[in-house]
């Protein structure tokens, strides 16, 4: 393995950085915006940083509040990391599906920096919904898979769409169209095996094939039928949608290690 080889490798995690969080990376000098259709290949270790931070500050937290005041106070820095990139997708994504009756009114209210009453009561009960299923999850033993494996894997199924389905904005502005290229075999393997590294932290009590099933089952389904949504709605994805895309895959990861965790077998 050359240095050139790993130069440019972490050249372009730094890019997948500095593209979906607020943590300071450095200067990227001679940056290309065409450099970061390759950097895909690392959202998936975007999100195990991101989960690493939050469960380190839950740690903290922890210590001395009570855990639903921590779990709020993860979520707000949670927001701060992150810029709240993919939040805004998932609002922006519900305003254009939900108040446009053809494919460019949707995208028009998509790329419209306004929110609207789908985007924000989407974005409430997103937010409320990932309050009450931490809060369940609020054990030690259980926070670090979760996290971990929730924003990294739901960032690895969101990078997958960008190989099978086609980009549809045409927006010259658009701070997604980098990723509009469809991705080599590579790196979605790449992002998506990164994803279920977390898969190690994984508690003895969760660890059997029944929760492994249904947790990969769910979550390809989800992929499927998202997939399958769009392109009969729009024809395609934005980075709205993609951000949308990892927004309730990482609810779903939640929703099953509650299920499991409250159904008997803690």
């Amino acid at each position: 393995m050359s240095l050139a080889f790993v130069t440019r490798q972490w050249r372009m995690f730094r890019m997948a950085c500095q593209f979906f969080t607020r943590i300071p990376v450095g200067n990227i000098s001679h940056f290309q915006a065409s450099e970061l259709n390759k950097a895909t290949r690392y959202f998936s270790l975007v999100g195990l940083l991101v989960g690493t931070i939050l469960f380190a500050f839950y740690l903290m937290f922890s210590l001395f509040l009570p855990v639903n005041v921590a779990i709020v106070l993860i979520m707000i820095v949670g927001t701060l990391l992150t810029g709240a990139f993919h939040e805004d997708g998932l609002a922006d994504m519900a305003d254009g599906m939900g108040g446009g009756f053809t494919v460019e009114a949707k995208l028009a209210i998509m790329k419209d920096s306004r929110l609207g009453t789908y985007g924000a009561i989407t974005l409430f009960l997103a937010l409320m919904l990932k309050f009450t299923l931490l809060t369940q999850i609020a054990d030690t033993a259980f926070m670090a898979f979760a996290l971990l494996f929730a924003h990294g894997f739901s960032r690895g199924i969101a990078a997958s769409l960008i190989i099978s389905t086609p980009y549809v904005s045409e927006e010259k502005g658009s701070k997604s169209k980098p990723l509009a290229q469809q991705q080599g075999l590579l790196d979605c393997l790449i992002v998506l095996v990164v994803g279920v590294l977390p898969l190690i932290l994984l508690p003895e009590t969760l660890a059997n094939l029944g929760f492994i099933m249904t947790m990969f089952g769910v979550l390809w389904l989800f992929r499927v039928l998202f997939r399958q949504w769009l392109t009969l709605r729009l024809g395609g994805f934005t980075g709205d949608c993609l951000g949308a895309c990892q927004q309730i895959a990482e609810l779903f990861i939640y929703l099953i290690i509650v299920a499991f965790t409250m159904g008997g077998n803690t």
